[in-house]
């Protein structure tokens, strides 16, 4: 019954976003967890351009812009280029900054309602300016892009190979 409720409620915009960001964010904090080397996490090799540690540092930057600084008025202040530049930046630390980011865009999601969606976005993100609904549901995609990307780069360079 309970499964049934919360398939109501995603019918509700607003809501199936908030679930599936709370979601990603979980699954993320899981990825990052999951690196059984922690050198790894900021390794490149092989034409990846982007270290899953940099790439955690992207999506938390990213969504505590656009979500935080924009709808929730947290004053975030982006530094983007250090989401690329920064190195060895502690697992731990990595695991924090995600438990705030998943508290602040769970905070700033439950205070919007179905008609904020409606409302063009406070910042032009694209050429053209775009609801709150659809940027929101932009920055929902662009973290589950990365969370694969990282999913892949953990296996990749996790990997032991089975010995018999």
């Amino acid at each position: 019954m309970e499964k049934l409720e919360t398939r109501r409620q995603m019918n509700n915009t607003l809501a199936a976003l908030r679930t599936l960001i709370n979601r990603d964010l979980a699954k993320l904090k899981s990825e990052i967890g999951a690196y059984q080397s922690e050198s790894n996490l900021w390794k490149v090799q092989n034409g990846i351009a982007n270290s899953g540690g940099n790439l955690c540092l992207h999506l938390i930057g990213n969504l505590n812009t656009f979500i935080g600084a924009e709808l929730g008025e947290t004053g975030y202040i982006r530094q983007r280029e250090l989401e690329f530049s920064l190195k060895d930046v502690p697992k731990t630390e990595l695991l924090q900054q995600i438990e705030a980011t998943m508290a602040m865009a769970d905070h700033t999601l439950s205070v919007l309602d179905e008609a904020d969606m409606d409302k063009e976005y406070p910042l032009p993100v694209f050429k053209e300016n775009a609801t709150t609904g659809y940027f929101l549901w932009h920055l929902a995609t662009h973290l589950t892009y990365h969370l694969g990307q990282i999913n892949y780069h953990r296996r990749l360079l996790d990997f032991k190979p089975k010995t018999n």
